[in-house]
Formats: C-alpha cells, sequence, structure tokens
C-alpha cells in the first residue's frame, strides 16, 4: 500500500510507540518504498511524550488527506483514565479516510472506544489484554499475539511490538526481500519467535476471594512442586472434585489442573530468568521431566525453556 502514514497523537504518548515503526518505514524508503511520514494532533496542537518532550505536528486529523496508513500511537493513560471524546472522534475520522488502520501497544483502547473494533480480532500489550476484553467486550482480544491483523484493522502489542507491526505491514507492501533487509539494517527480528506472553515477568494469576479456594491458591502458589492433582485439592478443601472444578471455573474461569499449570509455569519462568537449568527448573516446580518443560513452553510461550532463559537471565546468570 506504501503511501502517507499519518500517526495520531496525543498528551502523554509514548515516544517508542511512534519512533519504532517510524524508523522502520523510514529506513524502508531508503531501499525504495515510498512512505511520506507525519504527525496529527486531534486539535493540531503540539503534544507532549510520557518523557515530557514534545512533539511537532502538521496539523489537526481534520485537514489530513491522502492517508495510505492510520496509525494511532498508545500511552499508559488510555489504559487507566477515560479516553476524551476529541481523541476517539479524530481516530474514527483517521481510519475514515486511511487505507488501513493500525494501533501501537494500548492505542488499542482508543480504536475500541471508537467502535473500530468491535467484531474484530484484537491484541493490546499483555498487562491491558484482560482490561481491554472486559472493557469492550465486543473486541475478541488475543492476549499473546504480538500483532494481530483482522481485516484491514491492525492492532499490535506493547511498545517495540510497533516495530514488529511496522516490518509486517513493509512486507504486505514491498515484500519479504525489502523487509528482511529493513530488519537487518535496524537489527531486529522480522518475525519475533513466540508470543507476547515469554515478556510477562509474571502471569498476574486472579486471586479468588472465596474462603474454600483462596487458602488452596496460596499453598498451590507458596509449593509449586507440591501434591496438587484434584483429588488432593479436594480432599484438603473437603469438597467433591466435580464442586471444587465447578468453584474454580466460577472464580477463576479455569480447571483446577489449569491453575496449578499457570503458577508452575510461572515460577519456571522465573528460575529461567535467575539462572536455573531446565532440568532443575522441571523438577522444582512439580513439572517432571525436561521435555514436559519444553512441551508446555512451545505450546504457551512459542519458546522453549532453553531459549526462555538465554534471552531473559539477567547477564551475572547466562
Amino acid at each position: 500500500m506504501g503511501g502517507r502514514v499519518t500517526a495520531l497523537v496525543f498528551d502523554g504518548m509514548k515516544l517508542l510507540d511512534l519512533a519504532g515503526p517510524f524508523e522502520v518505514f523510514a529506513e524502508a524508503a531508503k531501499f525504495g518504498a515510498h512512505y511520506r511520514l507525519e504527525v496529527r494532533s486531534a486539535d493540531g496542537g503540539t503534544v507532549r511524550t510520557s518523557t515530557g518532550l514534545p512533539v511537532e505536528v502538521a496539523g489537526d486529523v481534520a485537514s489530513a488527506s491522502d492517508v495510505g496508513t492510520a496509525l494511532v500511537i498508545g500511552g499508559d493513560r488510555l489504559a487507566t483514565q477515560p479516553i476524551e471524546p476529541a481523541l476517539t472522534e479524530a481516530a474514527a475520522v483517521l481510519a475514515g479516510i486511511s487505507g488501513r488502520t493500525a494501533s501501537i501497544c494500548t492505542g488499542a483502547f482508543v480504536l475500541a472506544a471508537a467502535g473500530l473494533l468491535d467484531g474484530r480480532r484484537a491484541t493490546t500489550h499483555w498487562q491491558h489484554a484482560r482490561l481491554l476484553a472486559a472493557a469492550y467486550p465486543k473486541v475478541r482480544v488475543e492476549p499473546d499475539a504480538i500483532f494481530v491483523r483482522d481485516g484491514d484493522v491492525f492492532t499490535s502489542a506493547g511498545v517495540s511490538a510497533g516495530i514488529d507491526l511496522a516490518l509486517a505491514l513493509v512486507e504486505h507492501d514491498h515484500g519479504g526481500e525489502m523487509a528482511r533487509a529493513v530488519a537487518r539494517s535496524l537489527v531486529v527480528f522480522l518475525q519475533r519467535p513466540g508470543g507476547q506472553s515469554q515478556f510477562s515477568p509474571s502471569l498476574s494469576l486472579p486471586r479468588p476471594v472465596h474462603e474454600v479456594l483462596r487458602p488452596l491458591t496460596d499453598a498451590i502458589a507458596a509449593d509449586p512442586a507440591g501434591d496438587h492433582s484434584l483429588p488432593a485439592l479436594a480432599a484438603r478443601a473437603h469438597l467433591s472434585p466435580r464442586h471444587l472444578t465447578r468453584l474454580f471455573r466460577q472464580e477463576l474461569d479455569c480447571t483446577p489442573g489449569r491453575y496449578v499449570e499457570d503458577v508452575r509455569v510461572d515460577a519456571a519462568m522465573r528460575l529461567l530468568c535467575a539462572g536455573s537449568s531446565v532440568t532443575d527448573t522441571a523438577r522444582l516446580v512439580g513439572i517432571g521431566s525436561p521435555e514436559t518443560l519444553r512441551r508446555i513452553f512451545v505450546a504457551r510461550l512459542g519458546v522453549s525453556p532453553r531459549a526462555y532463559r538465554d534471552r531473559f537471565a539477567t547477564a551475572g546468570h547466562r
């Protein structure tokens, strides 16, 4: 598609959400792509990023024209504070005159508030995916995706995932060779291995309020390797396995077995980050064999335990 890429910005925007994708498009232009970059705000005024740096804009959204790609930038406040109507209206206007629309990180909240994600698949930063799904039930949120395309609307995960999305757009517009050239020049993955769950230091597991479940989940978290089979958990709770399973589904939207596995994967991620071997990690969290741990990691995170450790262990533990 190429053409003009117009970014919608606002006070409190994340600078990298803008700079990352724009560097990709600018680099592609060096290789012959025809991208023209501009930044606009709802009212045409200068905005300040979350770092305090000012960003000059080309004008307001109402005066935009010939837009190939509308790019809605993210910012922390979008997930935690009401989004001003002027911003959602600007996003709707920009989407209406562009060939395709994309959001970076929490920019998905602006698209959702404007109704542009109704009935569509979408993603956002892993920290806010659950909130996006709850706030906008018409959106089919895919929390582990780096980016999602649904028709002519694209959404991406947190911050640097905007680079992944921009590379995908370049590949769509100009082919794999150019996208690879841009990725090599910027020293980034053309296609990042695994989903965004691998970047979460914790699965942030929900804690139940039920007086029976709370002690059970606390005990699982305290000793992931313990005997947390369904019969053992039911016996501790003095409930039938069926009743306990029903309580887990009602409060935590999962089975007891799934919850135990979630806790064990969370513990394994932390141990691997601390430099534990794959074999020791599998034993310490109660998963058993390294092969079982590898299978679970690949299925859930898209990477092996060894690759995860190599990527995220601190320098002193590699």
